[in-house]
């Protein structure tokens, strides 16, 4: 894996920071409009009836909010939350879960996804009818013992939601797709993060920070940690416009806010592979990162700025991709 802003390893002490700049509130996240109100509709309206909320499924890229908007549902509702990731859990995990689940509880699982078939199994009677099958036993000798459970909300965050099965995706009540969001609901973000970071910046420095963003919250309060870190070190402490772009250039985030990884990313299909197509597991293996890696965090963007095409035969880059490359100098930035 690339040393990169996109997707960094967080130490607790930043995991705690990232924590503390999400929107506690529905009318504090900023974006993700029509979202909002539809979600905000069925909160007063399970509230009003003291009901528990319909299943959810958010799906998008990384970074847009899923998390985020759970933990919103979570506080909107007054209840408590379970988080789970899909990948880690297994059938006895669920059952445990869903047992000591309290009334009207959220329960969160990230990358639904990927839960493996028993799980996901297992949750069906439970979604649908809060109930618990349990089977012990086999064959002729097999009993089953049904368990009722509390009505609680179930909601899954997913990047692939065509991974999905068609009976899991059936159970969800609401479906909402997070989109990328605009530089200037960006800055808005930005400016917001400052603030509670107690840090000064000039509205063209939070715009240049909100730009080069990738379209992603996430993305834009790491880049503005690591623009407060050169503000601190090196300069006053303010975030002036060119404080900024001196830190943008030294993570060699460019003007459209590709890094290293995904410049070399258009190149190796550029140059290694004349243009492409080319596989995903070649591309993988010429760059060394993890397939997952490039189609759910490389690829959503590139392909959103029309820069790479998927085609059948494997990954192609476009003409304003080579356009892209082919303007950018060696320490990252836009001639």
């Amino acid at each position: 894996m690339s040393d990169s802003v996109v997707t960094p390893v967080l130490d607790p002490e930043d995991e705690e920071l990232e924590r503390s700049l999400r929107p506690k509130r529905l009318d504090d996240f900023v974006g993700q409009e029509r979202v909002k109100e539809q979600l905000g509709i069925a909160l007063e309206a399970a509230k009003g009836r003291g009901e528990a909320l319909d299943h959810v499924l958010l799906a998008g890229p990384p970074g847009l909010g899923k998390t985020t908007l759970a933990q919103i549902i979570r506080a909107e509702l007054g209840v408590g939350l379970r988080t789970v990731a899909g990948p880690a859990l297994e059938k006895k995990d669920v059952a445990a879960i869903l047992t000591a689940i309290e009334p009207l509880d959220v329960l969160f699982i990230d990358e639904i996804h990927r839960l493996n078939r028993a799980a996901e199994e297992i949750l069906y009677p439970a979604l649908e009818d809060f109930r618990l099958d349990i089977v012990w036993g086999e064959g002729a000798a097999a009993r089953t013992l049904t368990i009722d459970l509390p009505p609680f909300t179930l909601v899954g965050a997913t990047t692939r939601s065509g991974l999905l099965t068609t009976p899991l995706r059936d159970r969800f009540g609401m479906t909402f797709r997070l989109g990328y969001y605009e530089p200037e609901q960006l800055g808005v973000i930005v400016r917001r993060s400052a603030g509670i970071l107690d840090v000064e910046i000039e509205d063209t420095a939070a715009d240049e920070i909100s730009r080069r963003s990738r379209g992603t919250p996430r993305i834009a309060n790491r880049i503005l940690r690591r623009v407060r870190d050169v503000a601190e070190v090196r300069h006053a402490g303010r975030i002036t416009d060119d404080v900024a772009r001196e830190a943008l250039e030294l993570l060699e985030v460019d003007g459209c806010g590709l890094e290293r990884i995904d410049r070399e990313l258009l190149s190796a299909i550029a140059d290694k592979f004349d243009g492409g197509p080319v596989g995903l597991s070649t591309l993988s293996v010429a760059l060394g990162e993890e397939t997952d890696t490039i189609e759910d965090v490389y690829e959503p963007y590139l392909l959103q700025l029309g820069f790479i095409q998927r085609t059948p035969r494997g990954r192609v880059i476009t003409q304003l991709g080579r356009a892209h490359i082919g303007s950018v100098r060696t320490d990252g930035t836009l001639f």
